[in-house]
């Protein structure tokens, strides 16, 4: 830890806040309980992660693919991811999927 961040974190707890410093919280938060994905979620997810659009899911699930793009919206949201490669790389972090 640098000296002059020692120095914040010392005077944080001092003023009875807790120091945290970011590569510990960003650990910590990549760690924390997973968002509850259905299987179905988990399943298309599996299919983006190998690099699959939502047509070619939809049909390899035999599902409309209106609903591959409601499965991978709500991935989306509940991993607070901005796209699906984000998506893909947070649930590898997570041990959610596996390539």
């Amino acid at each position: 830890m640098a000296r002059k961040e020692l120095v914040q974190a010392i005077r944080a707890v001092h003023r009875g806040q807790r120091y945290i410093p970011g590569p510990v919280g960003n650990t910590i938060a990549e760690n924390l309980p997973r968002p509850d994905l259905t299987l179905r979620e988990i399943e298309v997810l599996r299919h983006v992660a190998v690099g699959m659009k939502n047509k070619e899911i939809a049909h390899q699930l035999n599902v409309a693919e209106a609903t591959v793009n409601a499965h991978v919206k709500h991935v989306l949201e509940k991993l607070n991811a901005s796209d699906r490669t984000q998506a893909v790389t947070i649930a590898l972090r997570r041990g959610i999927i596996r390539l």
